[in-house]
């Protein structure tokens, strides 16, 4: 039974035409071991997914299971960014190479043979990926990794528990399987490391008042409390994308809002009350309720 449970994501993926990238019983990772049927993404999928990426000159771009290489060869002809795409199909890659030179943009767009597990997506500012969701949950600690800001874009499926910022379904009319035809574009920045204590400096009616700020994190949703002497006030609708982090908080009579930019251990932004903006800096001062995964509850 085991092993029939175990065959059931290849038949999938022979249906999709999506990467197989069986795991083994003995160590539980993920081996490549096979060639894999292939079906092309179509046009509005691309498009879509490069959309919902905001890709723009200056990206690169890294495609896991590149196939024909169309979404990398998209990129470069239509946007002028560079990148590669990774398959395991030494098939797959030559031709993918070909249309890449057919297409003009192979200066851009180059294509390797290798294992997406094992690929370096250090240099990537946009990462696409069309794997079954099992692989996807083996590669979400790589792509948390990443550098914040790094924009992420999944066809069909999502990467483990990690909530996408934004999805959206396009018609697919031709495709193979399942009564609805339609696909699922799914988009992800991400996050910085936030989760922590930050001491800082607000104004107040004497001149400024020290404030501590008390953050925590599940991936890129932020919650947590400021206190500004011996008030404690939960912030208000905090919002996290990459390294930029926005929130309000009352203290007494004033509103304040705060747009902060993290790095490392500093914030860099600035605060608005009464209509003016002010500069504004935090220093993180305690990590201990942060893991190595930005999930914290």
């Amino acid at each position: 039974m085991k092993n029939a449970i175990r065959a059931i994501p290849f038949a999938l993926a022979a249906l999709f035409g999506l990467a197989v990238l069986p795991v083994h019983a003995e160590d539980e990772q993920p081996k490549i071991t096979e060639e894999t049927p292939y079906v092309p993404s179509p046009k509005i999928v691309v498009d879509t997914m490069l959309r919902m990426a905001n890709v723009h000159t200056g990206d690169f771009l890294i495609d896991l299971g590149s196939g024909d290489g169309r979404i990398i060869i998209t990129a470069a002809k239509e946007y002028e960014v560079k990148g590669f795409g990774v398959d395991y199909d030494p098939r797959l890659v030559r031709l993918a190479t070909e249309n890449a030179q057919k297409a003009g943009v192979s200066d851009r767009a180059s294509f390797v043979d290798q294992n997406v597990f094992k690929t370096d997506l250090s240099k990537a500012s946009v990462v696409t990926i069309y794997l079954l969701p099992e692989y996807n949950a083996v590669l979400q600690p790589t792509l948390l990794a990443l550098k914040p800001g790094t924009r992420i874009v999944s066809h069909d499926y999502g990467i483990g528990d990690w909530e996408p910022d934004a999805q959206s379904k396009v018609p697919v009319p031709e495709k193979p399987v399942g009564l609805e035809k339609a696909s699922w574009i799914y988009y992800w920045m991400v996050p910085a490391q936030v989760a922590g204590r930050w001491q800082s400096n607000i104004p107040s009616a004497s001149g400024s008042a020290a404030m501590e700020l008390t953050l925590t994190q599940h991936y890129q949703k932020v919650a947590g409390t400021a206190k500004i002497g011996t008030r404690t006030v939960v912030i208000e609708r905090p919002d996290l994308k990459g390294n930029d982090l926005t929130f309000e908080l009352t203290d007494g009579k004033q509103q304040l809002y705060f747009e902060a930019h993290i790095v490392g251990g500093q914030i860099n932004g600035q605060l608005q009350s009464g209509g003016k903006k002010l500069p504004w800096r935090a220093v993180m001062v305690d990590t201990t309720n942060r893991n190595s995964d930005r999930k914290i509850k």
